[in-house]
């Protein structure tokens, strides 16, 4: 089938014309060469019929993928191992907590603050030169499902709270950062209130070149829940000790004996690991 006028379904519901490039540079952010990646579009454009979703084709280039080098399909399936996550959005968090501890931020979970009015309870609080930046994480398990305008207006009006309280009993501390970090993304309503507000916004494709895909590229810093090889019983069991990065895992590999991993699967894990964490 003719692939260049294929519609295809979003995760929004929306329809959209299929682009091979943007699927060979999904495939190239992987690190794929090029010759795996001509390998796949091939195979993949036999497969493609009108109508598909974007989940369908991610599975069907993944499963490709996987067939090639499982380090790069461990890389290619990154946005889906963040919904991995969940359901509770609670790892989320521990997630962002951590990407900011290894980026040399100093962290603290799930702090109260004192507000104006009533208390606050911040998902993460993050800490560099002097600057104190609080976090609230908002995580979806629907990739359709994007943050409104009202997530950020409901969460500035916190921040004040906490904000007018500073100023009031402690008026020459610095004032802090405000952030909304979440799994999808934000709509342009919630963008510009954001920016109008000076109330700082992380989403998967948002700051541009600095979003959450950028920032783990770039550091290395990949959930554990990217592994092809860990079942999704172990992924649970190792983020309910506090294992959210692959990094961690290398570092803190006893706890594979206690799930009881043969010492030729633990190699193979760890080796997944190293080679993620190698690609920054």
């Amino acid at each position: 089938m003719n692939s260049r006028n294929l519609q295809i379904t979003k995760a929004s519901g929306d329809k959209d014309i299929f682009s091979v490039e943007k699927v060979k540079a999904s495939l190239r952010k992987s690190g794929a060469d090029e010759e795996v990646i001509n390998h796949i579009i091939s195979n993949l454009e036999d497969e493609l019929y009108d109508g598909i979703s974007t989940k369908e084709i991610y599975n069907r280039a993944f499963n490709l993928l996987k067939k090639k080098n499982r380090s790069f399909a461990s890389r290619y399936k990154l946005k889906n191992a963040i919904y991995e996550l969940g359901p509770t959005g609670f790892p989320f968090e521990k997630f962002i907590a951590a990407i900011l501890k290894h980026s040399g931020f100093k962290i603290e979970v799930g702090k109260i603050l004192q507000g104006t009015c009533v208390t606050h309870e911040l998902d993460v609080i993050a800490i560099k030169d002097n600057v104190k930046n609080l976090f609230e994480c908002k995580f979806h398990a629907d990739p359709g499902k994007a943050c409104d305008v009202k997530i950020p207006l409901y969460i500035h009006s916190r921040f004040r709270d906490i904000q007018n309280f500073l100023d009031k009993k402690h008026p020459h501390l610095p004032v802090f950062k405000g952030w909304v970090a979440t799994n999808t993304r934000f709509t342009e309503d919630a963008r510009n209130y954001g920016k109008c507000v000076g109330l700082n916004l992380l989403s998967w494709d948002f700051p541009k070149g600095n979003a959450l895909k950028d920032r783990i590229d770039h550091t290395g810093l990949y959930p554990i829940t990217v592994s092809t090889l860990l079942s999704s019983r172990e992924k649970h069991f190792l983020l309910s000790r506090d294992v959210v990065l692959c990094k961690e895992l290398i570092d803190d590999k006893f706890y594979l004996d206690h799930l009881g991993i043969s010492e030729g699967r633990k190699s193979r894990i760890l080796k997944e690991m190293e080679m993620l964490c190698a690609g920054s």
